[in-house]
């Protein structure tokens, strides 16, 4: 690889030396002193607060163990590479970047050896080209911050906000720099709940579906979905596409208070977004009328503009949903596939549902509470409650380990130990009749603090069949007062248990 100068090319050692030249460096003496030791000076031109230089012995012992020393100057190289790129010193090559379709133009000073140690394109780029000046040609996102993209090149850090985000990790993609693409993927997956005036999750999760970035867009799926409860009440819900509100509506994770909340949601959405028809009724045949209370139901065939007029598009979907409400369970599933998405609750945070649990001092020891939650969410099961027992202990051997389970207190206690990790267990109270056919779900819902917004930072699902979750806060550090799983030295949970409804019986054509 060779430097240019002038419209000249520049072999790759002269350009080593100029750019050193340009750091201020100057090679000292290295020779012999009476100790017969050899002598590495390095000193500096005149750089601002540096009064004398830097001077660097690096000795080496003959016939002596780890006899190296070891001195880090590195901020100092990194705070003369940035003034390197400032002031310009040195630079053999003019990086003027225009801005499409505008007058605009950006001119930055570089230096073509840092360029193409980082870049390969850029090392393609100045092969074939004799000019000591560059052109680029970026969109206006991009060109704004091109000088904090050539600064990462010369000094390996970057500040940004979260709008800067994407058009930042559009530059690392098409210069092939890929520890700055890779540190904005991350980025951007630890600042999905980061305060923006509009919201800026769904804006990424386009951009990954651009790139075909799974990682961040499975990361900002799973965000909205867990948070869905405060993304209804932001701005960033009416700026949703069609295509990201169809697939939220097909999730069962979603998170939000109420089945009815959501319907409310997508009304206000459809109001604002007039999509197509298709679309229209795509994503009310995905609501659940079945988790709506009939009384709802009712008021929302005379009272909500949208259902009326899109009746006739869902209206065997409602009519399935009264059925559902007017039999028992058992008896629908002689003659319904109980299975299906229209009798599959969400994680609902009512309390028909399930209950917080705010846990202080987590590591103290074994807690436990008692709630209630509707047995069913048909009207036929809505006066029946059931009471479940939950205990979270915070050193707990897994089932796999314990020879035997109780639910006495005594052998409870007996089966702790120091070495095991957090622990719960939700167990119904007592047994009924009622509970055939049904297979009850359990979730248990951690939110924690990030940025200074509570968000939900992890959902563990486990079934009647298990007693516990076995990857409960596995990676969760109680111990330190500051984890990010606490909240004031509390740990924050929402229990909800689902009930699901199994076929028994297949009805004689």
């Amino acid at each position: 690889m060779a430097c240019t100068s002038e419209g000249r090319r520049m072999p790759t050692p002269l350009c080593l030396i100029v750019l050193l030249v340009g750091l201020g460096f100057h090679t000292g003496a290295v020779g012999g002193d009476s100790s017969g030791d050899g002598d590495l000076y390095v000193g500096n031109g005149n750089l601002g607060n540096h009064r004398n230089g830097i001077k660097a012995i690096l000795r080496l012992e003959n016939g002596q163990e780890n006899g190296f020393t070891t001195l880090n100057h590195s901020m100092t190289l990194l705070q003369r590479m940035e003034s390197l790129l400032m002031q310009a010193n040195g630079s053999d090559v003019t990086l003027r970047v225009k801005t499409i379709n505008t007058d605009e133009v950006k001119v930055i000073q570089a230096h073509t050896l840092v360029l193409t140690l980082q870049s390969d394109v850029f090392e393609d780029m100045l092969d074939n080209h004799n000019s000591s000046v560059l052109v680029l040609r970026e969109p206006q996102d991009c060109a704004a911050v091109f000088d904090k993209f050539i600064r990462y090149l010369y000094c390996g850090d970057i500040s940004l906000r979260l709008d800067q985000a994407i058009p930042l990790h559009k530059l690392a993609s098409k210069y092939h720099v890929w520890s700055l693409q890779q540190g904005l993927t991350r980025y951007m997956t630890q600042h999905l709940s980061s305060d923006s005036p509009t919201g800026h999750v769904v804006g990424w999760y386009q951009y990954a579906l651009q790139i075909n970035d799974v990682s961040l867009r499975d990361s900002c799926l799973r965000y909205l979905s867990w948070n869905l409860s405060s993304v209804l009440q932001s701005k960033e819900w009416a700026s949703i596409s069609d295509e990201l509100l169809l697939s939220l509506l097909q999730r069962s994770d979603l998170i939000l208070q109420s089945e009815l909340v959501l319907y409310d949601a997508l009304e206000n959405w459809i109001e604002q977004n007039q999509p197509a028809s298709v679309t229209v009724e795509n994503a009310l045949r995905s609501i659940r009328y079945g988790m709506i209370p009939p009384q709802h139901l009712f008021r929302m065939q005379k009272q909500s503009t949208l259902m009326i007029k899109y009746y006739e598009s869902i209206r065997d979907l409602l009519f399935l949903a009264f059925q559902f409400h007017a039999a028992s369970p058992i008896q629908l599933a002689k003659y319904f596939d109980v299975n299906c998405s229209i009798f599959t609750p969400r994680n609902y945070l009512s309390q028909s549902w399930g209950a917080p649990w705010v846990i202080n001092n987590p590591t103290r020891d074994d807690r436990s509470f008692s709630f209630q939650t509707q047995m069913g969410p048909s009207g036929h099961d809505s006066t029946k409650r059931v009471t479940w027992n939950a205990l979270f202990s915070p050193r707990w051997l897994p089932l796999s380990v314990r020879s035997g389970y109780s639910t006495e207190p005594n052998s409870m206690q007996s089966t702790r130990t120091e070495h095991g990790r957090p622990r719960i267990i939700v167990t119904p109270a007592t047994s009924s009749p009622d509970f055939a056919g049904v297979s009850f779900q359990k979730t248990v819902i951690v939110t924690a603090k990030q940025q200074g917004k509570m968000v939900v930072r992890h959902v563990y699902n486990f079934h009647q069949s298990t007693e516990e979750s076995g990857d409960f806060l596995e990676d969760a550090d109680l111990q330190r007062r500051g984890s990010e799983y606490l909240i004031d030295n509390s740990l924050f949970l929402h229990v909800i248990v689902k009930p699901l409804y199994h076929s028994l019986i297949v009805a004689k054509k």
